[in-house]
């Protein structure tokens, strides 16, 4: 019983795993993400405010900015979470996300992590891998199913990717707070997505954990596209990546993170200590 209500409780994220059947994407101009004069109000607040935020294919970008910077919201749009009020946004060319909903935007190639890891910790590593592999099929179908040769190479190599191989066998709830975060980014890798949202991902870290992070996120850039946002401004500087800063739902500087640090108006709203 407690297995079948574990896995009532993730339906939901389900329909974040769908095999990728994505058309192939057009980034002739180089850009994977497109969003242009975006704007989305809550109640009166203007929680995005005429966002423009262009991002490279097989880029790592770092998004920074202080609490209410609309960091979240922005991140709910590109998923199809939020719909703005006006604005474009587009995945390559071809793919309007304004016109998809979320379980079509995960199946086009955007996979999100959320701050808090959530992995299924009643089943092994090995498991939750496979389970994200599968998608919304019957989780007793699923777990009975014999995986093909290429299917469990797959498994192996995101095994290798997120560094847990020796853990394949044990039971995600034994695994330590960044093993758990690894082993999420590693269930969204398994759906091939172009695009991976990450967010703030080393909290709760420790120095050594936060530093296999920097160099699996680091590792993932180039045959993906990610997008990370942190509040640990060592770590983003770590990562020597082009930083966005973000203020009042807008883009408030862009650049390396000395080039940011450097900013005089970063510095007097975000920076300044």
């Amino acid at each position: 019983m407690r297995l079948i209500e574990e896995f009532q409780h993730r339906d939901k994220v389900f329909d974040f795993m769908m095999p990728n059947t994505s058309p192939a994407l057009d980034v002739g101009q180089g850009y994977l993400l497109y969003l242009e004069d975006i704007s989305v109000s809550f109640d009166g607040f203007k929680a995005i405010n005429k966002l423009n935020l262009y991002i490279n294919e097989g880029e790592l970008r770092c998004i920074i900015g202080p609490n209410g910077a609309g960091k979240t919201t922005m991140m709910d749009i590109i998923t199809g979470k939020t719909r703005p009020d006006e604005g474009s946004a587009w995945f390559g060319q071809k793919i309007n996300l304004l016109e998809m909903s979320e379980p079509e935007i995960a199946q086009a190639g955007i996979g999100r992590k959320f701050q808090k890891p959530t992995v299924f910790e009643q089943q092994t590593v090995f498991a939750n891998l496979e389970l994200a592999m599968t998608g919304p099929k019957g989780v007793f179908t699923t777990l009975m199913a014999k995986l093909s040769s290429s299917q469990l190479d797959h498994i192996d190599h995101v095994l290798g990717q997120i560094g847990l191989k020796q853990q394949r066998n044990l039971l995600a709830g034994a695994l330590s707070h960044g093993q758990k975060q690894w082993l999420e980014i590693g269930m969204l890798l398994m759906q091939n997505p172009k695009l991976l949202l990450v967010d703030e991902p080393v909290a709760g870290m420790t120095h050594q954990e936060m530093d296999r992070t920097g160099e699996l996120l680091t590792s993932l850039a180039g045959e993906h596209t990610v997008i990370l946002v942190e509040h640990d401004m060592d770590f983003v500087r770590s990562l020597a990546n082009q930083v966005t800063v973000l203020h009042q739902g807008s883009v408030l500087a862009e650049g390396t993170m000395d080039q940011v640090q450097s900013d005089d108006k970063v510095v007097q709203v975000y920076l300044g200590e």
